[in-house]
C-alpha cells in the first residue's frame, strides 16, 4: 500500500499547532468529516480514534504516531497526515514527544482487506530519511511531493526483485 493511496492533498496539514493528543484527534476528525458523507461524522471519527487509543498507544517511536480507527461506512480508507509545529506529549513508549502523525481510518467492512498493510506503513513511517524530509517540509504541497517520491522509490523493483537474473562470475573468482 502506498501513502498516496490513502492520503490526498486535502488531508495533509503542515505546521499545525496543537496542545495535546486530544486536540490532534479533534483536528483529524474535522479533516475526515470533509471526506465522509455522514451525519455527526466529526464526532464519530473523534470517538473511534479516542476509544482505539485507549486500547493501546499509537506512538511508533521517534516522534511519530499512527492512530487508527474504523469508519461505519465507505469503500476506501482515509489517511490524514499532520506535521506539528511543536511536538506534543503523546505517552509514547519511547517517552519522546510526537510531531508527525499519520492517521488511518478504515471502513468497517474493509478492515480485513487493509489489516496486513498497516504494519508495513508503520515501518515506512519509521524511515529516518522520510521523517527528516517530512519535518523540514514548509508546505502541505511539499509534504505531498515527499510522499509521492517515497511511494515511487519504495515500489521500484530492486536488483533482488528481478526475476532469474543469472549472475556470471569470472572463472578465477573466489567463492
Amino acid at each position: 500500500m502506498k501513502f498516496t493511496e490513502l492520503l490526498t492533498p486535502q488531508t495533509l496539514r503542515q505546521g499545525m499547532i496543537s496542545s495535546s493528543k486530544k486536540r490532534v484527534f479533534e483536528s483529524i476528525a474535522r479533516i475526515v468529516e470533509e471526506q465522509l458523507p455522514m451525519e455527526n461524522g466529526e464526532q464519530y471519527c473523534f470517538d473511534c480514534l479516542f476509544n482505539r487509543e485507549k486500547l493501546g498507544n499509537s506512538g511508533l517511536g521517534g516522534g511519530v504516531a499512527m492512530p487508527k480507527g474504523r469508519l461505519p461506512q465507505g469503500t476506501k480508507p482515509i489517511g490524514v497526515f499532520i506535521q506539528l509545529e511543536t511536538p506534543i506529549e503523546y505517552d509514547a513508549a519511547d517517552k519522546r514527544d510526537v510531531d508527525l502523525i499519520f492517521a488511518v481510518l478504515i471502513p468497517e467492512n474493509r478492515c480485513g482487506d487493509y489489516a496486513q498493510c498497516l504494519p508495513k506503513l508503520a515501518d515506512y513511517l519509521m524511515d529516518k530519511s522520510l521523517c527528516k524530509q517530512l519535518r523540514s517540509a514548509k508546505s502541505a504541497d511539499e509534504i505531498w511531493k515527499i510522499f509521492l517520491h517515497y511511494d515511487q522509490c519504495e515500489n521500484e523493483p530492486s536488483e533482488s526483485d528481478e526475476e532469474d537474473t543469472p549472475i556470471s562470475m569470472p572463472d578465477n573468482a573466489e567463492e
